[in-house]
């Protein structure tokens, strides 16, 4: 009976285990897309203003070396 009680407690232990390793991988999943869907968002923004300022640059390539008007 000692054996069987020993062997039941180790599968309970086990099985408890693997449901807390489940939990704690479906929560570091949630986290990780999360952190993917915000990095995207600001790539895509990076891009965005990447390319704001190279057409701002190319608008005025003089300006920004002319003093301004109240000089």
């Amino acid at each position: 009976m000692s054996e069987t009680k020993t062997l039941s407690d180790r599968i309970d232990a086990l099985e408890a285990r693997a449901m807390f390793q489940d939990d704690a991988i479906e929560t570091l999943n949630k986290a990780i897309t999360e952190q993917w869907r915000t990095i995207e968002a600001l790539t895509r923004q990076l891009a965005a203003l990447s390319e704001r300022l190279r057409e701002t640059e190319t608008q005025a390539p003089g300006a920004a070396d002319e003093p301004p008007p109240h000089y």
